[in-house]
C-alpha cells in the first residue's frame, strides 16, 4: 500500500489539469465580479436617462 501511495504522489500528469481548472475558475470569477460592477453602474445610468427622456415633450 505504501508503494502504491508513493507512486501516486510522484506522478505529475494531473497537476497541469488542476492548474488549468484553477486558472479558469479564477478568470470566470473575475469576469463575474466585473460584470456585476458594470451592471450596477450602467443600470443606474440607464434609469436616469430613461426618466429624463420621459419628462421631455416632443414638439
Amino acid at each position: 500500500m505504501s508503494k502504491l501511495f508513493k507512486s501516486f504522489a510522484k506522478r505529475e500528469t494531473g497537476a497541469v489539469t488542476v492548474d488549468w481548472v484553477v486558472l479558469t475558475a479564477a478568470i470566470v470569477g473575475l469576469c463575474g465580479v466585473v460584470f456585476a460592477a458594470l451592471y450596477d453602474a450602467t443600470g443606474g445610468l440607464g434609469t436616469s436617462v430613461g426618466e429624463y427622456l420621459n419628462e421631455k415633450t416632443i414638439e
